[in-house]
């Protein structure tokens, strides 16, 4: 996340379509839809809205995050955070699913998680993962989900600990806004120290010039 060019105000824009961490939590929303189609009832269970809606938060709050992040980097932070949280709710619901139903949530060092961890780490998009869904059981499924939601919080956790340090170093579009005119009146007053030298050196020229072009007048007179 560079600065459009030295002194600019605005940062240059995030596409957050290729951030990692956002094409996940898409996954995590299209696979979220797809998994309370399939397991939870269509009608009367709030559940099934708060997990679509947690899952759509995470997404859209990256997006705007990031939009946002070329004026605020504050807003983008913040952003981000309610994605976080978003993300980690829907993760309690997983969690609830298979708790409530007596369903194994997998060791982190078994041999099926470490599998499952591997593809998540090195699989972003949707359509990596939408045929093996469609064959998982819901116990499955409810791991694949949160597999992919705790590694998209680290990511998330990574890649907001970065922006943190830059607004401390950097500061916010004010703090930019500071040093852009104090930048810019700075080199003005060093051009006007350079023309007003440069002026002194040609009155300096020219007085000698005068004095020289006397001494040939006076020379030629005599």
């Amino acid at each position: 996340m560079e600065y459009n060019t030295k002194g600019a105000v605005l940062k240059k824009p995030v596409v957050w379509k290729n951030l990692y961490f956002y094409r996940k939590s898409d996954a995590i929303y299209q696979l979220t839809v797809s998994f309370c189609k399939r397991f939870l009832p269509a009608h009367g269970d709030r559940t099934v809205d708060q997990m679509v809606q947690a899952a759509r938060s995470g997404k859209q709050n990256i997006i705007e995050g990031s939009e946002d992040g070329m004026t605020s980097s504050e807003m983008e932070i913040k952003l981000l955070n309610v994605a976080r949280g978003s993300l980690q709710e829907l993760r309690e619901d997983y969690l609830d699913y298979i708790n409530t139903r007596h369903l194994c949530l997998w060791p982190a060092d078994s041999e099926r998680q470490i599998r499952l961890r591997d593809f998540c780490h090195s699989h972003n998009d949707f359509q990596d993962y939408a045929p093996l869904a469609e064959r998982m059981s819901d116990e499955e499924f409810a791991n694949l989900l949160l597999t992919l939601c705790h590694q998209t919080d680290r990511m998330m956790c990574a890649y907001v600990e970065k922006l943190e340090q830059r607004f401390v170093t950097e500061g916010g579009i004010k703090e930019r806004m500071h040093a852009a005119r104090t930048g810019y009146r700075m080199s003005q007053d060093e051009h006007m120290a350079r023309l007003e030298e440069e002026n002194r050196s040609l009155k300096a020229e020219v007085e000698r010039l005068r004095r020289r072009v006397e001494e040939l007048e006076g020379a030629r007179r005599r």
